[in-house]
């Protein structure tokens, strides 16, 4: 497997997320219970809280745990909540609820960035930028977990495939291969 580099503040867009072995990003009902016990590369979370000036999420993440910030209390960026129903969402310090197009969404985001990435924490909201065009960067953390249901990373029945290439490495339309052993206890 490549080593990666760690994560620039470039302005990128970037779809961010911890994803299980078969492709979701939450459980059902935006559970994200199944990350307990799931362990990152040292230094991962600082390094995003360094690179990441704002963060653009959906409504329904957003319902489920209205709370919750990205990262840890040291992450001080702008939060933004894309919604049709602003209106009815519970309010938060830092947090911005934004009706538009989801193209604005990320001009808005990007700006509030001050020239760090972008995060999009939403698959919903990724799958239209990737449509349009306006991903720079996708950054995944592969969970060694099958959760079987759930909310996918990428969800577009019928749609054509997004291609895409490495970030790093010779090989930049290489698999990545990985292999994980079944843990007995469950």
């Amino acid at each position: 497997m490549f080593d990666l580099e760690p994560q620039r503040a470039a302005g990128k867009v970037l779809l961010h997320f911890s994803m299980s072995l078969d492709g979701f990003v939450a459980g059902p009902g935006h559970s994200m219970d199944w990350l307990a016990g799931v362990t990152g590369r040292d230094g991962v979370l600082e390094e995003y809280v360094e690179t990441t000036g704002a963060v653009l999420g959906g409504r329904n993440g957003w319902d489920r745990d209205p709370t919750a910030r990205p990262y840890t209390e040291d992450w001080k960026g702008r939060i933004f909540v894309l919604t049709h129903r602003p209106e009815s969402a519970t309010p938060a310090d830092g947090v911005t609820f934004l009706d538009c197009d989801v193209a604005e969404a990320v001009r808005i985001g990007l700006a509030a960035a001050g020239g760090k990435n972008l995060e999009v924490l939403s698959p919903t909201i990724g799958r239209q930028l990737l449509e349009r065009g306006l991903v720079d960067e996708i950054d995944l953390h592969i969970a060694p977990v099958l959760l079987g249901d759930g909310i996918r990373l990428f969800d577009n029945p019928g749609g054509p495939p997004v291609r895409l290439r490495h970030a790093q490495g010779p090989q930049p339309f290489a698999e990545v291969d990985v292999r994980y052993r079944l843990v007995a206890d469950g």
